[in-house]
């Protein structure tokens, strides 16, 4: 069930878990994902996993103990959305009045992004990660 076809996805759900390490094995398990990259944190959870099934992909990571004013990634879900021209991307949000909550930057993990909420509030993300390239 968790093989990878040809045709990858361009929009990945992004989740929070309270026992993220759990909810990788669970996935596995009980839904039948594959493991496609697994990052620790420091105190013990996941900073950062990827999970494959099918052409289809889930990011997800520990619920922080402390809300964290600067990461929007705070909330329980949101969609992270890989776009080949961020910044062409991030001119037409703007233009369009979504609501910026993270400006676009260049992260430590190589990754050019930036972070909107839309006229319902969901959390969205833009940018050129590629998480299907990573292992």
């Amino acid at each position: 069930m968790a093989n990878q076809c040809d045709s990858k996805s361009d929009v990945i759900p992004v989740l929070r878990f309270s026992d993220a390490r759990k909810a990788v094995s669970w996935l596995e398990e009980v839904f039948g994902f594959g493991r496609h990259a697994v990052y620790d944190s420091p105190d013990g959870g996941i900073a950062h996993a990827q999970m494959s099934f099918g052409n289809g992909m889930i990011m997800f990571g520990s619920a922080p103990k402390q809300p964290d004013p600067v990461n929007p990634w705070g909330s329980s879900q949101g969609v992270y959305v890989h776009v080949a021209d961020v910044d062409a991307h991030y001119k037409r949000a703007k233009a369009g009045g979504a609501e910026i909550v993270c400006e676009l930057k260049d992260t430590d993990y190589g990754a050019r992004e930036y972070s909107v909420r839309d006229l319902e509030g969901n959390l969205w993300s833009f940018g050129n990660y590629q998480p299907w390239s990573t292992k």
